[in-house]
């Protein structure tokens, strides 16, 4: 298996589209958006980001051979803040560290554009695989007070090791 880690092309914003909808009807438990409400709509913000090219707003794929079987989003927030979302890998290609290289190939290129930037990510309590995964790569924990009163979600910061 080889597989390739690189920004999304401005002609791949639809197979961002397929595969960020299937993350969603296989693993709702995991995102924050719904996906028969994601159905309804017409294009996503992050479609029209990778046909623009923002360096402020990017998805990197991985891909074998010519299919993406993984995304992961990064967006710098007003606060010149570096953010982590939607961080999906195919279940039949999950447990070969694709998301890891997903995330680090995500870090690689934010800190090309954004020297040194603050990089944060939200993960669900009951995502037990997903939390030990950031943790190994070098995100810990960090209180937030604006995060959900329920406690269902923990933040997490890169700190480089």
């Amino acid at each position: 298996m080889n597989i390739q880690y690189r920004k999304l092309l401005p002609e791949e914003s639809t197979i961002y589209r397929t595969i960020r909808l299937e993350s969603l009807k296989k693993f709702p438990e995991s995102f924050c958006a719904d996906y028969e409400e994601a159905l309804k709509t017409e294009k996503f913000r992050i479609e029209y980001d990778i046909e623009n090219q923002l360096a402020e707003r990017f998805v990197v794929g991985a891909f074998n051979e010519d299919q993406v079987i993984g995304i992961c989003t990064f967006v710098k927030d007003e606060n010149d803040k570096g953010n982590i979302y939607q961080m999906y890998v195919k279940e039949e290609y999950q447990g070969k560290n694709i998301g890891r290289h997903l995330i680090q190939k995500v870090i690689e290129e934010a800190n090309k554009e954004f020297k040194d930037i603050e990089i944060y990510l939200e993960v669900k309590n009951t995502n037990v695989k997903a939390h030990r995964l950031y943790q190994k790569i070098g995100f810990t924990e960090i209180p937030d007070v604006e995060l959900n009163e329920d406690d269902s979600s923990v933040l997490m910061k890169y700190s480089p090791v």
